[in-house]
């Protein structure tokens, strides 16, 4: 779930999340493109206009060749996607998908890494240096 800020309106996030849950069952259950692998969908941003959405993803394998891949075959079904989306989301204007790597959890996980070295390193406050 997105978190809530002021500015923005609650049915643009909730239209948002729905995106998000129907983008991931598409991508799942419909998409037969083998570039495509096991892709997260992790956020949506969407405009308060509903004219962009921008999709952000993430992936098990974070190899920069198979990134690059991946990016190319979500922008190119872009197409596909939307189309489907428009079948089970019933609003005004549907927008337009733009797909961005969510790079987070693997940042996330090399601080992890970093702070596990730093207190493997560290030496007990009870312990005399």
């Amino acid at each position: 779930m997105v978190k809530r800020k002021r500015a923005i309106p609650d049915r643009v996030l909730r239209i948002a999340d729905q995106i998000q849950r129907d983008l991931s069952d598409i991508i799942f259950s419909e998409l037969k493109d083998p570039d495509v692998g096991m892709v997260t969908i992790t956020e949506v941003k969407l405009t308060p206009d509903y004219a962009l959405a921008k999709v952000f993803y993430t992936m098990l394998d974070d190899n920069p060749e198979k990134l690059e891949i991946t990016q190319k075959s979500l922008s190119r079904a872009s197409g596909f996607l939307r189309n489907e989306l428009g079948k089970r989301l019933h609003i005004h204007t549907l927008p337009t998908l733009t797909f961005v790597y969510d790079s987070s959890i693997k940042d996330g996980i090399a601080l992890m890494k970093l702070i596990e070295k730093a207190n493997e390193t560290h030496v007990p406050d009870d312990e005399p240096a």
